[in-house]
């Protein structure tokens, strides 16, 4: 029995991590309204983790901060690559399309994943993987209600919303490479300080007017929640998930975060589901369920 629930551990592990993706949008609303950018919520989101995560492997394990130069291109990956690329083009759609088509255009990623695993690490497209994905996807676009969205999406708004999809699924084939040499609190913590490094410049975060915003114990406490809760908590989990099942798994998985964004905004934001996006949350968990089975009887 024990050994049963250690199998299913990865996949709740993806799970919790996508549950806490899903809450990011609570952290955003409050630094908003405080004043802050998106590339200035997105700094705070990766600087701020990889100071937590340093203090933190300075007392827990300093040998975890060693790695060698020649692997610095994994981390550009899955920091500049993955984790900066796909906030730009995440947010950049929302703004060019509609939250609701940005999030389907987003979840393209697991298509990305599980060809891109097919590529580097050989994992079979079995057709479980291929209905689940399918069965996902309908469930996203139910859920996110895209089908009364009669606006036309621009092409610009297309390429940086498919854009997002790539970017999120490049986190899971980078450190999955990484995971062969280094831990999972290495790989975060040099993805979010190497992402740290790119974006700082563009930023207006280090400021006397950030550090006014700053003094309002609410928005302080804010920012260490979306770096602890949605980032590196979040991250950690979904990291130590690959080092025990398959990328494209463990990203169809991760599907469940547009349910767990909706649920947030039933509770949070007094929304309401429709029957269309209970139907969606239904087919995203059964997909969960569904890449769990060996094979498709």
């Amino acid at each position: 029995m024990i050994g049963r629930d250690r199998q299913y551990l990865p996949f709740v592990m993806a799970a919790l991590a996508a549950a806490l993706w899903g809450t990011i949008g609570i952290f955003i609303e409050q630094l908003s309204v405080s004043g802050f950018s998106t590339i200035d919520i997105v700094a705070f989101r990766v600087s701020v983790s990889a100071v937590l995560l340093y203090g933190y492997l300075r007392l827990r394990n300093s040998a975890l901060l060693r790695i060698s130069l020649n692997d610095l291109y994994l981390f550009f990956g899955t920091g500049v690559l993955s984790i900066l690329f796909f906030n730009w083009s995440y947010f950049t759609a929302i703004s060019e399309t509609s939250l609701s088509v940005a999030v389907v255009l987003l979840y393209t990623g697991p298509a990305f994943v599980v060809v891109m695993s097919r590529i580097f690490f050989k994992e079979q497209i079995t057709k479980n993987k291929q209905i689940a994905l399918l069965a996902t996807l309908v469930g996203i676009v139910l859920v996110s209600e895209l089908f009364p969205d009669s606006g036309k999406i621009s092409t610009y708004g297309l390429l940086v919303g498919i854009g997002a999809g790539f970017g999120y699924a490049l986190y899971s084939i980078c450190s999955k490479l990484a995971l062969k040499k280094y831990r999972p609190l290495t790989i975060i913590f040099y993805t979010f300080s190497t992402a740290t490094v790119f974006i700082l410049p563009f930023t207006n975060i280090i400021s006397i007017d950030t550090a006014e915003k700053l003094s309002d114990p609410l928005t302080l406490s804010t920012v260490f929640g979306l770096a602890l809760f949605p980032t590196v908590i979040a991250y950690l989990l979904y990291t130590e998930s690959l080092k025990k099942i398959e990328a494209g798994k463990a990203s169809i998985t991760a599907m469940t975060e547009p349910v767990a964004a909706t649920l947030i905004g039933i509770f949070f934001f007094g929304e309401v589901l429709s029957i269309f996006q209970m139907i969606g949350i239904v087919l995203v968990l059964l997909s969960v369920l569904m890449i769990q089975k060996k094979r498709l009887r």
